[in-house]
């Protein structure tokens, strides 16, 4: 089944004030010339934000992020890379950051896969991600969840979220949408769900020519007003 897009639209534009308002209040996600200008090391503090994101209050991870950038390096993946167990436990004793040694061992993994894909590309990270199709976004959250670190479930889209680059969210709002319009019957987590959401999302992008963040942000506010 399918979701009707100019239906969605008007019963999230009948909340606020205006078009503008409502415009205003969308997501955006960067260019593709954007994600290929923007440098490595961005991409791998935001993979790192987004782990530290998982089970905690995001507000307090972002309140400290000004001192993870400090404490390590800018997040330059060739440094961190070489982040050794050592080093690790030297961060342990930092009481400026979260001290979660499992999610810091995350660092240098993710710098690594970082680099493995620049070699492998011969481009940076940004044209990585500005190249890969948003028509299959569950490809690329496949991809992260298997050589990233601690980018499973909802990390990988959260991870591209603060990235900027273009991707759907299966929030709870969302799930509840795609369930009301039969498109899954529950949070998809088996691959022929996902897929369906995908068609879903790849059919409402076509008929809206909406990036797939606002897609996601107006299914959401179809069930939540407060989202």
């Amino acid at each position: 089944m399918t979701l009707d897009y100019r239906q969605l639209y008007d019963t999230v534009r009948a909340r606020f004030e205006s078009d503008e308002a409502l415009e205003a209040f969308l997501p955006r996600a960067l260019t593709p010339r954007a994600l290929k200008d923007q440098g490595d090391d961005r991409y791998l503090s935001a993979m790192t934000r987004r782990v530290f994101h998982a089970g905690v209050q995001h507000t307090m991870v972002d309140a400290k992020w000004p001192e993870f950038e400090q404490a390590f390096q800018g997040f330059v993946p060739e440094a961190m890379a070489q982040l050794s167990p050592s080093l690790i436990e030297a961060h342990m004793q930092n009481d400026r950051i979260i001290r979660d040694r499992a999610k810091i061992k995350s660092i240098p993994a993710n710098a690594r896969f970082i680099l493995d894909i620049r070699r492998e590309r011969g481009t940076g990270f940004g044209a990585f991600l500005a190249d890969w199709p948003d028509t299959d976004t569950i490809g690329l959250w496949r991809l992260l969840a298997k050589r990233g670190a601690r980018l499973g479930g909802r990390s990988a889209a959260g991870f591209l979220r603060l990235a900027g680059k273009d991707t759907f969210l299966l929030t709870s709002d969302v799930v509840a949408r795609l369930a009301a319009a039969g498109v899954i019957e529950r949070e998809p987590t088996a691959q022929r769900d996902l897929q369906a959401v995908q068609e879903a999302f790849n059919a409402l992008r076509r008929d809206s020519g909406r990036p797939l963040c606002q897609l996601s942000a107006l299914m959401a506010l179809s069930i939540n007003p407060a989202f």
